[in-house]
């Protein structure tokens, strides 16, 4: 039996078992495959001792065909693409069975291959799905349906630069508007934008024409050989058409001082010159020519008028060149031929400390004292004697402040023994009752107790003062001078040879501790007990 035969008796088999069990067929196709009823259709779906095969489907659904095999469309992602057809398509449920069970509300387009992003996740999808956009004659035909799109842009939007710029509209535009381009690199472009460029909106420079009756914007075909195209040549072709010789894109007003050389001018650019604003002396405009014979034309008299001599200033060359106003040329040679020498510390001090006391500077001047320019420190303890004619020279130098040439004989205090190594300001350096610092000479008392704590607590004081020298020298604080013998009480026999402290003891008065000295008695049962 050949194999022709044996099929036919295998589909009469096929053919009898289903009109025995379900009459026929197992259900009405639905309203879209209606044309395929009767058992004369069965091979165009089903295969003989097989489910239905995903190839018989593509063989008439070539549109999905044509999507899987080139990997696009919902039917080609990871989620569909393994499963059979029958699985999501069922069949033989009645002419209104919903055969495409789709719901848009919660279907994710990002499985299509074209992710909703920016203003196209704010459209309805009938916005975009409509035969209008479709190219595809046969889909073209169809009613709510959801295939056929193409993902460029034109295929749904205008293109407004007539392919000008070529079919890639995402290489300068975005999904959230328009016009925002962004993604638009100008600069690899043939001309790259620089400086003020960068913040020039777009059509100042590329304006919109109508060309066969259609406005549009132009972007190709602008000159930019030189600036003139845009801009106007305020100097009416004076210095060529090389604007950039002079200028530079960040400012039409900086200059671009390394091109053009202003040494062929009448007054060469030299020192900080160099880096000053081209309107700081052409004000107003580029060509105005300033002044530039004196430096006074330019800059502010800061000397007020101190070096005005015959009524002509004299030349700012003197002190100072273009390298910088400060510090000045002028010279300590130069200025020790004035009235007023510098040397010591005044050579490291600089001229602003002196010439500019408040806000003006002072160059003129008509006292040399000291006091002009020091505050006297000592205020009204220093009389004339030692202070003749407000001049400090009497005691200071000028080479440190600190250094003290005086002779303190004069005074009626000779400096001898321990005095003579000790600083000024322990002695003239006070602290008063307010806790401020003072300079004390005048009304410095020469008593030891001005300075030394009496740590007798007045027992040796006569008429309200306590000779100190009776007992002490100016070499050391122990009393070498003291004479016992000399005392109420003389040091005799085994007295000679007992220490201080037996006879003189510590005592407690007011808060204060202190050797007692003066004696209240000189009895002998003071110190001795007395034996029966």
């Amino acid at each position: 039996m050949n194999r022709t035969v044996l099929d036919k008796i295998l589909f009469m088999i096929v053919v009898l078992s289903i009109k025995i069990s379900a009459q026929i067929s197992p259900g009405d196709l639905t309203s879209f495959h209606a044309n395929l009823e009767g058992l004369s259709n069965c091979t165009k779906c089903h295969e003989l001792g097989k489910q239905v095969l995903n190839s018989k489907c593509l063989d008439c659904h070539t549109e999905i065909k044509f999507l899987i095999s080139n990997n696009r469309g919902y039917h080609s992602s990871g989620e569909v693409k393994s499963k059979d057809c029958w699985s999501c398509h069922s069949e033989h449920h009645g002419r209104n069975f919903r055969i495409i069970n789709f719901n848009k509300n919660n279907f994710s387009h990002s499985k299509t291959g074209f992710s909703l992003t920016g203003s196209h996740e704010k459209i309805d999808c009938e916005k975009c799905h409509q035969s209008k956009f479709i190219s595809d004659a046969k889909i073209k035909k169809r009613k709510n349906t959801y295939l056929g799109l193409n993902t460029n842009c034109i295929s749904c939007h205008e293109d407004f630069h007539k392919g000008s710029l070529g079919t890639d509209c995402a290489s300068c535009h975005n999904t959230e508007k328009f016009n925002d381009v962004k993604k638009f690199d100008h600069n690899k472009t043939q001309f790259k934008l620089t400086g003020s460029h960068e913040s020039v909106e777009c059509v100042k420079c590329h304006p919109s024409e109508v060309k066969n009756g259609v406005k549009k914007t132009k972007f190709k075909g602008l000159s930019f050989s030189n600036c003139t195209p845009c801009h106007s040549d305020i100097h009416k072709g004076a210095f060529g058409k090389d604007c950039k010789s002079c200028h530079i894109t960040k400012s039409f007003k900086i200059i671009n001082q390394r091109a053009f050389d202003h040494s062929r001018t009448r007054f060469p650019l030299v020192g900080k010159h160099n880096s000053v604003n081209c309107n700081e002396c052409h004000k107003g405009s580029i060509n105005n020519k300033p002044l530039f014979a004196k430096c006074t034309d330019c800059h502010k008299d800061y000397h007020k008028g101190d070096f005005v001599k015959n009524n002509i200033v004299t030349d700012c060359k003197v002190c100072h060149n273009e390298q910088g106003f400060s510090p000045s040329l002028f010279t300590i040679e130069q200025h020790n031929q004035l009235k007023f020498k510098l040397d010591g510390a005044h050579l490291a001090i600089p001229c602003i400390a002196c010439h500019k006391k408040e806000q003006q500077w002072s160059f003129r001047f008509t006292k040399f004292d000291c006091q002009s320019c020091h505050q006297n420190v000592h205020g009204n303890e220093l009389t004339e004697k030692f202070l003749p004619g407000n001049n400090c020279q009497s005691c200071h130098n000028s080479a440190s402040w600190r250094t003290i040439s005086f002779n303190h004989s004069g005074t009626g205090f000779e400096l001898i023994g321990k005095h003579s190594k000790v600083e000024c300001r322990d002695c003239h350096y006070k602290i008063e009752n307010d806790n401020k610092r003072k300079f004390k000479f005048v009304s410095l008392k020469n008593e030891c107790i001005e300075c030394h704590k009496d740590i007798h607590f007045g027992q040796f004081e006569v008429n309200g003062k306590s000779d100190c020298l009776k007992c002490h020298s100016f070499e050391n604080w122990k009393p070498e001078k003291f004479d016992h013998n000399k005392t109420r009480f003389s040091l005799e026999g085994a007295h000679s040879k007992l220490k201080c402290s037996q006879c003189h003891p510590s005592e407690l008065k007011n808060g204060n501790t202190f050797i007692k000295y003066k004696l209240d008695d000189f009895k002998c049962a003071s110190c001795h007990s007395q034996r029966i």
